[in-house]
């Protein structure tokens, strides 16, 4: 029989762990007191992580070679309070295949796992079945889209594992890139098997349960929430189909495609700040939701007639099925309508003054960048990759910011924590820009051509020599020499230079949204904008073993 868990005396232990469970124990003791008094709520980024390690490692003299480990414990107690606040209903217990019996284990194996057949041989009989009998969902296997799957749909909301440091260490951006709740407990012993652990730290962690208070912020039950707002029998809710065929237009328009991240965004904020379930929010909360969306709504309208756009979504624009006076008005009437709902919102008098300041200012920021734009379709003068990152976040971030910051002051947020609502939404909104620029290019197709104003050519001149740069501008600055421009730029910018180039930009402001992100202090709100990130830009959150590099994407591959 092998042995189930490490003694509590001295033994040998691989892969920078101490050997003395009493020394463990200590650790994970003043980790605890640690984590309670630096006033950081989770996710945190591992540059983060590692700041806070040497700190802690340094006030309490934990020897360099065990700082991995402690990284793994003070990550565990910043989330401790999360996944304690879970129902057993919506956790994971996560172990790996090298704990069954390498010798005589009768289990099966399917496309999810391992199959354990309950034989009592290895330890994963009795933890499967104490994990179970509580209500969670068991996985035996190495790291799985499975398990971001369950996450993202909300089947999971938080993970126990057990795995070695070295594969805890390689998943850490992915279960941080998606804002997952979790506890890891590592290997004592490694080699993918006959490997072990401390039972008693993963028997405890198991149990331990305080309330079902915590919030859900899991972005697939959200996004249907939300949706259903925008089906057509709840949108006759908030307009009136009698007032005139204007009407009809901008409700097929407004349940037609689209993405609601504006909605979802302000929806969540209420969500995670005041507890309540994105199921019953209040008819406030819905109707601003359904506000913000006319608002976006209206600028796609009349920015498809601006840029001369025919598709969107891969359907006709208003403007090219009715013409552009009727799509100019049905633009205009949901501007109306947005302000409308906002007004006979019930909030206090603060709040209404706030909400009105909010979305007045976004609106006429947004017209500002829009004019810039349109101002340089109109005279055709160079501007560098600074000035075009300019007009985008005037363009785009707005939208993101006034649904963050409504959401915010419906729920009485501090006035703190809007103004770092807006250093989010800027970051946020200028990437969200950079990379839908860069998928136009790259992907094009007969709905989806290329637009001269672009942060792309700017960049590929950058990346030029100096006279291809000069034949790059001349064609950039003439009209309706989009697939001159593209082809000019494939024929004298190396492809990887000018991706390398794009995506390193596209980078720099995610990590602003994410340092953002890091100063918030509200740790469901913090887990939401985290997780909105990476489902916006498209983050592949694949895990592996540690004997498996084939499932290791990059975290910030999009």
């Amino acid at each position: 029989m092998l042995p189930l868990e490490q003694s509590k005396t001295e033994q040998q232990t691989d892969a920078g762990i101490p050997a003395r469970k009493e020394q463990r124990d200590m650790i994970k003791q003043q980790a605890t007191e640690f984590a309670a008094g630096c006033d950081m709520a989770p996710p945190v980024s591992m540059e983060t992580l590692r700041n806070l390690i040497d700190q802690f490692c340094a006030e309490h003299e934990v020897d360099p070679k065990y700082h991995d480990y402690a990284a793994v414990v003070l990550n565990n107690e910043m989330w401790r309070s999360n996944v304690r606040r879970l129902p057993f209903q919506k956790r994971l217990l996560l172990l790996p295949q090298c704990l069954k019996h390498s010798e005589s284990c009768p289990a099966m194996f399917d496309e999810y796992g391992l199959l354990c057949r309950h034989c009592g041989r290895c330890v994963i009989d009795s933890l499967c079945r104490q994990a179970e009998d509580l209500g969670y969902t068991v996985l035996i296997a190495e790291g799985s889209p499975v398990v971001m799957a369950l996450i993202q749909t909300g089947q999971v909301e938080g993970i126990i594992g057990v795995s070695c440091l070295s594969v805890l260490e390689r998943v850490f951006p992915y279960m941080e890139a998606g804002a997952v709740p979790g506890i890891a407990v590592p290997l004592l012993k490694e080699g993918c098997k006959d490997t072990r652990f401390d039972k008693d730290w993963i028997t405890e962690i198991l149990d331990d349960f305080q309330d079902a208070s915590g919030v859900s912020v899991t972005i697939e039950p959200l996004k249907q929430a939300v949706r259903i707002l925008f089906e057509t029998d709840q949108l006759q809710a908030f307009f009136n189909p009698s007032e005139g065929a204007v009407v009809t237009v901008a409700m097929d328009w407004m349940a037609g495609y689209g993405k609601r991240w504006r909605p979802i965004l302000l929806a969540g904020t209420v969500a995670t700040l005041t507890g309540l379930n994105v199921a019953d929010l209040p008819e406030t909360v819905r109707q601003a939701a359904v506000a913000v969306e006319c608002f976006h709504k209206a600028s796609l309208i009349h920015d498809d007639i601006e840029d001369q756009d025919a598709y969107r979504y891969d359907q006709k624009t208003i403007h090219a099925e009715y013409g552009v006076p009727i799509a100019l008005n049905t633009g205009d009437y949901l501007l109306g309508e947005g302000y409308r709902l906002l007004s006979e919102l019930e909030v206090t008098p603060e709040q209404a003054q706030s909400i009105f300041s909010i979305a007045s200012a976004g609106h006429k920021t947004l017209c500002l960048g829009q004019g810039d734009e349109l101002s340089w379709r109109r005279e055709r003068k160079p501007l560098t990759v600074d000035q075009i990152v300019e007009i985008f976040e005037k363009k785009t971030a707005p939208a993101f910011a006034v649904a963050l910051k409504i959401g915010a002051v419906l729920a009485d947020a501090p006035p703190e924590l809007l103004n770092l609502l807006d250093t989010y939404s800027r970051a946020l909104g200028i990437a969200y820009q950079i990379r839908d620029d860069w998928m136009d290019w790259k992907y094009p197709n007969d709905s989806n051509t290329p637009d001269c104003f672009s942060i792309v050519p700017a960049v590929a001149m950058i990346c030029s020599h100096a006279d291809d740069a000069q034949r790059l501008q001349e064609l950039w600055l003439k009209s309706n020499q989009e697939e001159q421009l593209v082809s000019a730029i494939a024929e004298v910018v190396p492809a990887a230079a000018l991706d390398s180039s794009i995506h390193a930009l596209l980078d720099d402001y995610k990590k602003q949204a994410l340092d953002a992100i890091e100063r918030v202090k509200q740790d469901a709100l913090k887990i939401l904008l985290r997780r909105m990130m990476t489902k916006i830009f498209d983050n592949i959150t694949k895990m592996g073993c540690c004997d498996d590099d084939s499932t290791l994407a990059d975290p910030d591959h999009n």
